[in-house]
């Protein structure tokens, strides 16, 4: 049987502009199996994890469950829970940690406020403060949502936290799953696809000393997908790679084209032109899938760069 991520490698299939949007994610540690819903159906109170859910909904907050790699055992005690919330908007990237045994406290954060930027309600619900170690990458490893994220996502995992690399922890859901393994950076939000180890461990590095390693890069999770393959676009053709520097400020159009204005701190401006295409032959874009389809793909067609970024206005 062919799986969706075997079949996408073999054609090729681009991972520029497929990474999920989200200006913030919080992170909740949860220990055990998880569903295909995991925040409603894993160990985590359902009750608790529909609350979490409908408060976060259209705020910029994405919110996943993390659990360390190997084995999955829940002891069912109120055991210390590791939580993370991370801003990944250019010019106010922040990530915070913060640890709890009542994963109701969830429930005293302002959504609204973190998916604007605001950490003040985490730091202060749950004694939340910024986090001074490694940046984080998460494994997408739920096997239950796609085969191929527990058969790709989990080796990777366990190779990296084996190796001695830190940061690492599995989560439940960071979508694309054909595009398995999947791994997402903190703070920055960069997201990579087909990811391999040496990837990530080169990706981690680059955020350390403030770079963005663009090789299988999805995008950048702050920005809408045509404005991740613009930005991916422009780093490619400007050689800029350090992170925080670029900024999508505009996005003008609809399916299937728009025009993408993408801005530099130091004044410089860009204006990409990026097309909406489908990637073909159709197929099955996850293994659960029971019909064929064609995924959409954004193809950047034009990338020119402007004086300033008084021009774009």
């Amino acid at each position: 049987m062919s799986r969706c991520a075997t079949v996408s490698r073999s054609l090729d299939e681009p991972v520029s502009g497929t990474a999920a949007t989200a200006t913030t994610w919080l992170l909740l540690e949860q220990p055990g199996p998880w569903g295909v819903e995991a925040l409603t159906s894993s160990h985590l109170d359902p009750a608790l994890g529909r609350a979490v859910e409908t408060a976060a909904a259209g705020t910029g907050v994405r919110v996943a469950l993390i659990r360390r790699p190997g084995r999955h055992a829940d002891p069912g005690t109120a055991t210390l829970r590791q939580v993370y919330v991370a801003h990944t908007a250019p010019g106010n990237v922040w990530l915070h940690s913060a640890t709890t045994r009542d994963p109701q406290r969830l429930l005293g954060l302002d959504f609204a406020a973190l998916g604007a930027g605001d950490p003040r309600s985490f730091d202060a619900a749950l004694g939340g403060r910024p986090h001074r170690g490694d940046p984080l990458a998460l494994v997408c490893t739920n096997g239950k949502r796609d085969a191929c994220c527990a058969l790709l996502g989990r080796p990777l995992a366990a190779e990296l936290a084996a190796s001695g690399v830190h940061g690492v922890w599995e989560v439940t859901h960071l979508g694309g799953h054909r595009f398995s393994p999947t791994v997402l950076v903190l703070p920055y939000g960069y997201a990579y696809g087909r990811a391999e180890a040496h990837t990530v461990k080169e990706a981690l590095h680059g955020i350390q000393e403030g770079r963005v390693v663009v090789e299988g890069c999805r995008g950048c999770s702050a920005w809408e997908r045509p404005g991740q393959a613009a930005e991916l676009a422009v780093r490619s053709t400007a050689a800029e790679y350090t992170a925080g520097t670029l900024s999508v400020v505009r996005t003008e159009g609809r399916a299937p084209r728009w025009e993408v204005t993408v801005t530099h701190t130091d004044g410089r401006c860009w204006r990409v032109t990026v097309a909406q295409g489908t990637s073909l032959p159709p197929r099955q874009e996850s293994c659960g899938a029971t019909v064929l389809g064609a995924p959409a793909r954004m193809d950047v067609v034009a990338v020119h760069e402007l004086r300033t970024a008084a021009l774009a206005s």
